[in-house]
C-alpha cells in the first residue's frame, strides 16, 4: 500500500458512519410511530378539526354576511316600494282633487274642494269640503250694510263663526292719528255726525292681520241730497236700457224673418239689381241719343255749304 492511502480510507470510513447513524434515526421514528398510532391519529384530528373549525366559522360568517345583506336589499327595496306608493298616492290626489273659486277677491273667505274621481252615483264632480281661503289684506272702501237718516250700520270683513277673529275699529282723520274705538265685535253702529266721517277695521286670526276695510259715513242732508239725485238717473239708465233692449228684439226678429223667408228675399233683392241695372242702360241710352242729336245739325249745315258753293260754280 501507498503512503498516501489513507484518505480515502478515512472518507469512506466518515461515509459509512454518516449511513449508519442515518438508517438508525429513520428507524428509530418508524418505531416511535409504531408504539403510539393514536397519538399520531391525534394529531391528525386536531389539525383536521383546526382546519374544519376555521372553515366552519368562515362558512358561518359568510352565511350571516348574505343574510344580512339580503335583509338590508329587501328593506330598502320596501321602503323604495313604500316612497313610490305614497308619490303614486300623492299624485294620485293632485290629479283628483279640483279646488274652486275663492267667494271673496280679497280678505278671507271660503272655497269649494271637490272630487273630480270617484263621486258616488258616476257624478262627474262632487263637493268633499269646504275650506279658508284669503286674498289681499287691503279691502278698500266698503258699503253700510243698512242705513237710515239717523244710523248706519257698518260690517268688518270675516267668516263664520264670527268670534274666531279679532275686530279693532277706528276712525281716520286726515293728518292725525286715527281714533281706536273701544266696539271689537265684527258690527258697528253708529249715529249719523255732524261731519262726514271715515271709519276703518281690521280683521285678525292669531295676531295677523288678514283684512282691513274703510267706510264713509255722511250727514244726513248729504244722504238725502243723494237720494234725491238718484231717481234722475235711475230714469236716465232704465230709458236707455230699454231703448237698447227694444233695438235688439227688433234686429233679432228681422233676422229671423229673412232666413224664414230667404227665397222671397232674394227674389225681391234680384228683382231690384235687374230694374237698376236697366234704368241704368236707357239712362245710357239717352244720353248716347242726344250726343247724336248734337251731331247731326253741324254735319247738315256743312253738306249745304257743300251743295252751294257747287251750284254757284
Amino acid at each position: 500500500m501507498r503512503p498516501g492511502g489513507g484518505c480515502p480510507a478515512g472518507l469512506l470510513l466518515a461515509v459509512g458512519w454518516a449511513l449508519l447513524a442515518g438508517l438508525q434515526a429513520a428507524r428509530g421514528l418508524n418505531v416511535t410511530a409504531l408504539q403510539d398510532p393514536g397519538r399520531a391519529r391525534s394529531l391528525d384530528e386536531e389539525e383536521e378539526g383546526d382546519g374544519g373549525g376555521q372553515g366552519e366559522g368562515e362558512g358561518e360568517a359568510e352565511e350571516e354576511a348574505e343574510e344580512n345583506y339580503a335583509g338590508e336589499s329587501e328593506h330598502l327595496s320596501q321602503r323604495e316600494g313604500e316612497e313610490e306608493e305614497e308619490d303614486g298616492s300623492d299624485m294620485k290626489l293632485v290629479k283628483e282633487v279640483e279646488f274652486g273659486m275663492c267667494t271673496v277677491t280679497c280678505g278671507v273667505g271660503i272655497r269649494e274642494v271637490m272630487l273630480t274621481k270617484g263621486c258616488p252615483g258616476g257624478e262627474s264632480k262632487c263637493i268633499v269640503r269646504v275650506e279658508e281661503c284669503r286674498g289681499p289684506v287691503d279691502c278698500g272702501w266698503g258699503k253700510p250694510i243698512s242705513e237710515s237718516l239717523d244710523s248706519v250700520k257698518l260690517a268688518c270683513v270675516h267668516t263664520a263663526p264670527e268670534n274666531r277673529f279679532k275686530y279693532i275699529w277706528k276712525i281716520l282723520r286726515p293728518e292725525q292719528q286715527p281714533v281706536v274705538l273701544a266696539n271689537d265685535s265684527a258690527i258697528l253702529e253708529v249715529s249719523r255726525p255732524i261731519h262726514p266721517l271715515d271709519y276703518e277695521c281690521d280683521t285678525f286670526d292669531n295676531n295677523e292681520i288678514v283684512a282691513s276695510l274703510r267706510f264713509t259715513v255722511y250727514t244726513s242732508s248729504e244722504l238725502q241730497m243723494k237720494r234725491s239725485r238718484r231717481p234722475d238717473t235711475d230714469a236716465v239708465l232704465v230709458f236707455v236700457l230699454t231703448i237698447g233692449v227694444v233695438m235688439c228684439i227688433f234686429v233679432i226678429f228681422v233676422l229671423i224673418f229673412i232666413i224664414i223667408n230667404w227665397a222671397a228675399v232674394k227674389s225681391f233683392w234680384e228683382g231690384k239689381v235687374s230694374g237698376t241695372e236697366v234704368r241704368s242702360e236707357h239712362t245710357s241710352l239717352k244720353r248716347k241719343g242726344s250726343a247724336s242729336l248734337e251731331r247731326s245739325p253741324t254735319g247738315t249745315h256743312g253738306r249745304e255749304d257743300d251743295a252751294l258753293s257747287e251750284w254757284n260754280d
